[in-house]
């Protein structure tokens, strides 16, 4: 018998190839190269979105000089540039300028050049020079630099002009004085992208146009002046504009809704300060505009510190508390007893929202900064709008008695098409008693509260959400750890498989072109899974499952995400809970400072008694929910379709490339946190 030598052939390769992996096969990427090498860590990736985002990031720094009150005009330049370009932007403030002294930690480099050149780096860390802006991790105008062909700086400081030119991220000279400015000041920033980076891709004027007018509305105290090349000019885009808006979000309000018909012929409009807090420092401030067409699909705008939140956040959920307790105190004040089943998306369904706060350190849930997690923005917009929201209603009781009018009128809708489905449900459970799933333990829904599915990890989690939950309005159905990911099965495997089965069943209401969302047996689909690695993919897994297979349920708004707290701080009798560390640190500096503080972690759903699960996680009156929704647009639809397919389809190598070119950003959110 031939001996088998396969065994010696594999330790001898591994043997050449540890001799071949030594200390200069591990690379150090220095300055700005992490940049070049990956710009999808830092900007999202290389298209024209990521494109548009260099000039907002230049433009978000202006922005931040005239919300601290150091400028107001900004003035933005697009030009053709050279052939082959995306173009040529200038961006210039009358602010403070850039600092141009040495670095006392870079002997020999201006404060300029470290700006430009290095990451982290910036004036927005300690409060001292901004009290509120959108840059957080002071990446913006240095990455702008990385990924630009060619970047020049003009500083004006103290009646002295400065400049200094940047390639690809590195500085083509040291920062010159190139002359006197006795009537100028400020920092002004041209750029041109490389097209090793983004390729071919051109600068859109209309998008650009937008985006200079936007920030003109988002701070009243800011003049903001356009220009382009005459050949850029267009119908819609003029090739000079100035922007001033001293009503702010209250002119772009009136501008959106147009001449249609309102509700209130007045809109809900303000500003408010937030108060100072124990140290004495300015917590910021709250601008809303709000408007109640007799017709309309409704349009919300969320900002912090003059950058768009699309998905919202605390500050969002502050404003739909100060409307809906707004409301349920005026109708008690003109008698209107049925008012105490307004929800929020009665007061807020069908309305055109704008709303803007700036705030001290904020916090958001990605890098993206598509949601505003801070905690204590709800309350401070909350305490600062409902105020005035009482004045709007009261100081005008017929202009109040109509908005209170349209919104009952949306909550009776709301309760009817409520009641049709609860009497669906229960056409359908009696019809399918016996092929409802053996582990869905379902709600009797006989009150008029709405109906809940919890859909939980595990027989330990589901038999503590049985005991925490209210059986009149929540069901229960535990799934047997990671369920089917549907977007990399056929179709045979997926219907032959038990856990998409079960809940097919529980939802009543069909798959895919067989879907109707009036047959849903519950008004809400929460997913509840535990706050860790395993939980988010089972999460991610069953959104996915949703995605797929039920997406006109998703749009409609039925499914949301629970979240169950990570941390129990004790200290003597009280206890609180934390989502996650930032919550948890803040808890401790603020309610629990000075104070000893006993810290347990919930390693998972089970582990909490009826009591706390119900507490934290699942009462109504206690919780949080995130609600999982898709866009209207279509190029926005298409958009979430491809990245479903990137992170789940069939294809691993789409996988590998998104993790590559995203593992920096986990390690950056850790360092902010």
């Amino acid at each position: 018998m031939p001996q088998d030598n396969s065994e010696d052939l594999f330790d001898a390769k591994a043997t050449a190839a540890a001799k071949s992996y030594d200390s200069s096969s591990i690379e150090v990427l220095e300055g700005l190269e992490p940049v070049r090498r990956r710009p999808g860590m830092y900007i999202g990736g290389t298209d024209e979105r990521a494109l548009h985002h260099l000039a907002a990031e230049v433009l978000d720094n202006s922005m931040d000089e005239a919300v601290a009150g150091h400028a107001n005009r900004i003035e933005v330049t697009l030009e053709k540039g050279e052939p082959g370009t995306a173009g040529r932007i200038t961006i210039s403030d009358n602010g403070r300028g850039m600092p141009i002294d040495e670095h006392p930690k870079y002997p020999g480099k201006s404060a300029l050049e470290v700006i430009l050149t290095t990451l982290h780096s910036g004036g927005k860390f300690s409060g001292k020079a901004y009290a509120t802006s959108g840059g957080l991790h002071g990446v913006g105008v240095s990455v702008v630099n990385a990924l630009s062909a060619l970047t020049r700086v003009e500083v004006a400081r103290d009646k002295k002009l400065y400049a200094q030119e940047f390639s690809k991220g590195h500085p083509k000279g040291p920062i010159e004085h190139i002359g006197a400015a006795p009537n100028r000041r400020g920092t002004t920033v041209t750029f041109t992208p490389d097209t090793e980076i983004f390729g071919a891709q051109k600068f859109k004027p209309a998008r650009l146009f937008r985006l200079a007018r936007s920030k003109a509305y988002l701070f009243a105290g800011v003049e903001i002046r356009w220009k382009c090349d005459p050949e850029l000019a267009s119908e819609d885009v003029p090739a000079e504009a100035v922007f001033q808006f001293p009503g702010g979000l209250s002119d772009h309000l009136k501008e959106q809704v147009g001449s249609r018909e309102c509700v209130t012929t007045e809109f809900f409009s303000g500003s408010q300060d937030f108060p100072a807090n124990e140290a004495g420092d300015q917590q910021g401030r709250v601008e809303w505009a709000i408007a109640w067409p007799l017709w309309s699909d409704g349009s919300y705008s969320w900002y912090c510190n003059t950058i768009p939140t699309p998905d919202g956040g605390t500050h969002e959920q502050g404003l739909r508390a100060a409307l809906t307790k707004g409301l349920r105190g005026f109708a008690d004040l003109v008698g209107q007893k049925k008012a105490k089943d307004i929800t929020p998306d009665d007061v807020v369904t069908g309305s055109e929202v704008m709303l803007s706060v700036f705030i001290r350190d904020p916090q958001f849930q990605s890098q993206t900064k598509d949601r505003l997690t801070s905690p204590e923005a709800a309350r401070l917009v909350e305490n600062a709008v409902r105020d005035h929201f009482d004045h709007f209603l009261a100081d005008n009781m017929d202009r109040g008695k109509a908005l209170l009018g349209a919104v009952m009128e949306r909550m009776d809708e709301r309760l009817r098409r409520k009641q049709e489905r609860e009497i669906k449900r229960k056409t359908a459970t009696n019809a399918k008693k016996l092929r409802l799933p053996g582990k869905l333990t379902d709600c009797s829904g006989e009150t008029g509260a709405e109906t809940e599915l919890f859909i939980v990890e595990g027989d330990s989690a589901g038999g503590s959400a049985k005991q925490a939950r209210d059986r009149k309005t929540q069901a229960i159905l535990p799934i047997r750890g990671k369920i089917l990911n549907v977007a990399s099965a056929s179709a045979d495997k997926i219907r032959g498989n038990q856990e998409i089965a079960d809940l097919t069943l529980a939802m009543g209401c069909g798959i895919r072109k067989d879907c109707n969302p009036d047959d849903l047996r519950y008004d809400r689909i929460i997913i509840m899974t535990d706050a860790d690695v395993d939980g988010a993919h089972i999460a991610t897994l069953l959104m996915t499952f949703f995605f797929q297979e039920m997406p006109e349920v998703v749009r409609r708004g039925h499914l949301f995400l629970a979240q169950p707290p990570l941390y129990r701080l004790t200290a003597g009798k009280e206890s609180r809970y934390a989502r996650d560390d930032a919550h948890r640190k803040e808890l401790e500096e603020t309610v629990f400072k000075n104070r000893k503080v006993e810290v347990s972690r919930f390693k998972g759903l089970g582990e909490m008694n009826p009591q706390q699960l119900r507490e934290t996680t699942m009462s109504p009156e206690s919780r949080g929910l995130i609600r999982i929704t898709l866009p209207t647009e279509y190029e926005q639809r298409a958009g979430v379709s491809r990245l479903v397919d990137e992170l789940m389809g069939r294809n691993p190598e789409h996988r590998f490339n998104f993790i590559q070119n995203r593992a920096g950003e986990l390690d950056r959110d850790m360092i902010d946190a």
